[in-house]
């Protein structure tokens, strides 16, 4: 007897719609950036496991984002890129994508002085830390400021 499991299934393409079709939100806990948007052609993440765009028809993902650029590729050509230091990414099988963000903010709005004081006061953090959590919580707080930093200079990758 054969059985089919859900890693082996075939997953068939929406019925209806077309590619161009992507259910899209994105959020932190102080603001809403895209609430179930349909005008988004690709959104690119900076993901653990490496960046990664996304498109409608996507295969469905659960993934966990890192500091870095997130960039949004509207349909009508307009493209926005935003700052983001951790959340979460889930892609589901309708093409609707929710993107979850600790902290997020437009590059434009990005101060490439205060991101530079920023990583300065966390090295410092850093050496004065006295255990290994005050360690980690340092070395989180140096990541993300330093990918603010290069965010705020125009680096995105």
């Amino acid at each position: 007897m054969i059985t089919q499991t859900e890693a082996t299934a075939t997953v068939s393409t929406p019925t209806t719609g077309s590619t161009t079709d992507m259910t899209f939100t994105f959020a932190s806990p102080a603001e809403i950036f895209y609430n179930q948007s349909k005008n988004i052609r690709q959104v690119d993440v900076p993901a653990i496991s490496g960046n990664m765009s996304i498109l409608a028809d996507h295969v469905p993902i659960l993934g966990v984002l890192k500091p870095g650029v997130v960039t949004v590729f509207e349909s009508d050509g307009n493209t926005k890129r935003f700052f983001v230091s951790s959340g979460s990414i889930a892609v589901h099988p309708d093409s609707s994508v929710q993107l979850l963000s600790e902290e997020a903010a437009s590059i434009e709005n990005l101060d490439p002085t205060a991101c530079q004081d920023a990583l300065s006061n966390s090295k410092r953090r850093l050496e004065s830390a006295k255990d290994d959590k005050e360690k980690a919580e340092a070395q989180i707080e140096i990541d993300c400021a330093e990918a603010a930093l290069k965010a705020s200079s125009g680096v995105f990758q």
